[in-house]
């Protein structure tokens, strides 16, 4: 795959993405957006965002802080953003702790279509309905690398969208094409928002690439996990502060050249 011309279109066409997130990393996601070459909006008021949504090239809706307001204004937003054809980045975090939080995700999926879904382990396979307790939002299921890949490649079918399972290795798929993201760090599960900046890249990447939401979720993921590989060798020994930020920079250091020479991944 030619990541490059994925991040030169980002920055060629600096689209805009409404975000429907979590306050807890909402600064996080409007950053790295800003950084990677797009442009972030958080509007969550009911009055006003399926007007938004109209006009960005991207939705991301996030699920981290959850009540019922939110989630309507998710569905009013998803509604307006499918009937234009514009792409949906759904982010199930936490999908499994507590059955309010499976309903929610349950009722935004049924409404919505989405282009991509991406989470961790444990997120996407309570989304796809098996029964698994996470561990506050963070991963609780260990599968073997096989397993989650078919597993992933049968959800993307079943819900007609990318599917993107965040770990050790990053799986993206189709569900008839599949790609491996090798590149990233352990220590980014360390920093709150990185996974939250994930799904904003994806979203970015996707306003920019309308077309071809699967390579723009690889182009993304390799994005972010070079980011993070790259900010740790440089900033990590100065503590998880200068860590954090220093993802943030390389994102806006990036370029189609290097993101194409430091991507680690595999094609099937």
């Amino acid at each position: 795959m030619e990541l490059s011309k994925y991040l030169d279109q980002v920055r060629k066409l600096n689209p805009l993405v409404h975000h429907i997130t979590n306050y807890v990393t909402v600064n996080d996601c409007a950053n790295a957006c800003l950084a990677i070459g797009a442009s972030p909006v958080m509007s969550d008021a009911i009055d006003e965002v399926g007007d938004m949504a109209a006009i960005s090239s991207a939705l991301v809706l996030n699920i981290g802080t959850l009540n019922v307001s939110k989630v309507e204004s998710m569905i009013e937003a998803g509604r307006s953003a499918n009937a234009k054809g514009i792409p949906v980045v759904f982010d199930p975090v936490g999908a499994g702790a507590t059955p309010f939080r499976n309903r929610m995700a349950a009722e935004i999926m049924s409404h919505v279509s989405m282009s991509v879904i991406r989470g961790n382990m444990s997120e996407i396979l309570s989304l796809g309905g098996e029964d698994i307790h996470t561990k506050g939002v963070d991963t609780g299921a260990v599968v073997e690398m096989k397993d989650a890949e078919a597993l992933a490649s049968h959800l993307a079918e079943k819900w007609k969208a990318v599917v993107v399972i965040s770990g050790a290795s990053d799986i993206v798929t189709d569900g008839k094409r599949k790609v491996l993201i090798h590149n990233g760090c352990p220590e980014m599960s360390l920093i709150t928002g990185s996974g939250c900046m994930c799904t904003t890249l994806i979203g970015a990447f996707c306003g920019a690439n309308k077309n071809d939401p699967f390579g723009s979720a690889a182009a993304a993921m390799a994005a972010m996990g070079l980011a993070g590989e790259n900010a740790w060798k440089k900033w990590g020994s100065q503590g998880l502060g200068h860590f954090h930020m220093g993802i943030l920079d390389e994102l806006g250091q990036m370029t189609g050249d290097s993101l194409d020479k430091g991507a680690r991944y595999e094609e099937d």
